[in-house]
């Protein structure tokens, strides 16, 4: 892991990138302590598809019906 002091990175930023882009971690230090790490931005994962089960499900005709007062009594 590479270390830079705070003048070093102004100077150099774009190369830090490049380095940090390759999967490198690296810190950035002021007065020789380290204060910051700077590493690589997970991976974004893909977008799921929009219905991947359209066709597969089967709802039930009387999921749409009301349901009967002493059952909705237990959410109240």
């Amino acid at each position: 892991m590479k270390i830079y002091n705070v003048h070093e990175a102004k100077t150099h930023f774009s190369a830090i990138l490049d380095r940090v882009s390759e999967g490198e971690q690296v810190v950035i230090a002021k007065a020789g302590k380290p204060v910051a790490i700077i590493s690589p931005h997970p991976a974004t994962p893909p977008a799921r598809p929009f219905g991947p089960y359209r066709g597969q499900v089967k709802v039930h005709d009387s999921f749409f019906e009301p349901m009967d007062a002493e059952f909705l009594d237990h959410f109240r």
